[in-house]
């Protein structure tokens, strides 16, 4: 079961012994209507550009962004990124743009990997565009005796961090029609109109869970790799509307 606690902690309002229920509850109908909307008119987007669409097309966008290509590969872009220098690639998924790879192009040390890592958790939690993937556990920072070397090299630990991007676009009567699809699904009118306490805790449940299915869709994520005892952070920003999905099975 979801930490309500946390979730509010991290963006919403909470008090000592239990969520504001119809507030929380309002915000959840609102995110989940929204989803509905992007789902049929947006995918994640990296810089604006639509993770979508032919590889040419896409490369001749990010030069256009300011990027060029690579000496040594002309289908791998560098240039700065969060004021960091990269090299971005793109993968395909039946010749449609599923993946934008965007890597370091140097590495650090592991007390200044962990800085970094850090950073970008930061400022994806202060940014408005997204959620975290777990909400039950929102924050992805790494605590300063955190062995990295040891946890990647011995125990093959993943150190990554998980976002869904939100949409861009809110319509009214998408909200009250996808409100009106989710809860009916599985409360009757009655119980809408006058829930209990405990009703309303499982309506969230119900929300937030419709919520996140749907936002998993456009994942904006990173992680720390290795690399003869260096580091570098590798970021994705992904469209699972491309992903392949056992079509060709």
């Amino acid at each position: 079961m979801l930490s309500y606690e946390k979730y509010i902690n991290y963006n919403l309002i909470y008090n000592e012994k239990y969520i504001v229920m119809k507030k929380m509850l309002s915000i959840v109908m609102l995110l989940i209507s929204s989803v509905a909307l992007y789902a049929q008119k947006d995918v994640t987007q990296f810089l604006g550009i639509p993770v979508d669409g032919s590889k040419s097309v896409m490369i001749q966008k990010l030069k256009a962004k300011g990027y060029t290509s690579s000496p040594n590969n002309k289908d791998v872009l560098v240039g700065q990124f969060n004021g960091s220098g990269v090299n971005i690639h793109i993968a395909t998924n039946n010749n449609k743009v599923c993946r934008i790879m965007v890597q370091d192009a140097k590495t650090i040390n592991e007390s200044d990997i962990k800085i970094r890592f850090n950073k970008l958790c930061q400022q994806f939690q202060n940014n408005k565009k997204y959620i975290p993937a777990s909400l039950s556990s929102p924050d992805f920072t790494l605590s300063d005796d955190e062995d990295i070397s040891y946890g990647i090299s011995v125990n093959n630990k993943r150190y990554e961090a998980v976002y869904y991007q939100l949409p861009t676009n809110i319509d009214s009567v998408t909200v009250a029609e996808e409100i009106k699809s989710v809860l009916l699904s599985k409360y009757t009118k009655e119980q809408l109109s006058n829930p209990t306490e405990e009703l309303q805790k499982d309506m969230i449940i119900t929300g937030i869970s419709s919520m996140l299915e749907k936002y998993s869709m456009r994942p904006v994520w990173f992680m720390i790799n290795e690399h003869f005892g260096e580091y570098y952070i590798t970021m994705f920003y992904d469209n699972e509307y491309n992903r392949a999905n056992g079509e060709d099975l």
